[in-house]
């Protein structure tokens, strides 16, 4: 995979996806990254990439010119296919699936807008898909951005050491994971349960999947509406949602 964020603000993004697990993955060579500063590309001769929007209004706005230059350029850097993508409030809210999906792509342009938005003219001429991270507004596009990339790069095969390790995970089946515990096996009267230290593999992976059912139906029970219960499930989970409710 190949991931080029369009940014005003290179330093913040190098900074981040070059360190931990990513930083590791990069230097590995399991994915590619290369991130532009599209004010390299506006053709202003003071060098701005914004004006003021018409009609009035509060702020400033990125003007299309120079994103739509860095954008084509980006694009033929490389021969296959990039889908193009603007962290936006307005999007559709980010979810598991369709990172997921996201990370089976070959490539990835991820644009971060900044101050009141983008004249939307670009958008209309260059972005295949706007994602949210959420209902909420931020100062720029790069923290939503830099979570997206997270989110799909430790899905690309060899970044985290075992598929294994999201496979059980929140969201991953519909479900929220379920808890952990680590030594020592008691810590402040709280004992890890039994089952844990059991050896038991079988009703380990039982207890695991009871606990995601519970805990989904206690803090997120609208996901149970998509997930694939059976109907035991479906009973235990109904029992918790009722006594959250409570």
């Amino acid at each position: 995979m190949r991931i080029d964020l369009l940014t005003l603000f290179p330093d913040m993004c190098r900074t981040v996806l070059t360190e931990s697990i990513t930083g590791r993955a990069l230097a590995k060579g399991l994915f590619e990254l290369e991130i532009h500063n599209f004010r390299d590309y506006t053709t202003d001769k003071h060098n701005r990439v914004d004006d003021e929007p018409y009609g009035g209004g509060m702020g400033m706005l990125l003007t299309a010119q120079p994103i739509y230059d860095c954008i084509a350029a980006v694009k033929k850097l490389r021969d296959e296919p990039a889908h193009v993508i603007y962290m936006s409030p307005q999007g559709k809210t980010l979810t598991q699936k369709r990172v997921t999906e996201l990370s089976k792509l070959p490539r990835l342009i991820i644009l971060c807008g900044h101050y009141e938005g983008v004249d939307e003219r670009v958008l209309e001429e260059t972005v295949d898909e706007e994602i949210s991270m959420g209902d909420y507004v931020l100062t720029g596009g790069e923290l939503p951005s830099l979570a997206l990339c997270d989110a799909v790069l430790r899905l690309v095969p060899g970044v985290l050491s075992s598929e294994e390790c999201f496979l059980s995970e929140s969201h991953m089946n519909g479900l929220l994971e379920y808890p952990h515990y680590t030594r020592p096996a008691e810590w402040m009267g709280r004992r890890v349960p039994e089952v844990l230290l059991s050896g038991h593999h079988a009703m380990i992976e039982k207890w695991r999947r009871e606990q995601s059912v519970l805990r989904t139906a206690r803090k997120r029970p609208e996901l149970l509406e998509s997930a694939e219960l059976s109907f035991t499930e479906k009973i235990i989970a109904g029992k918790e949602k009722n006594l959250s409710e409570e």
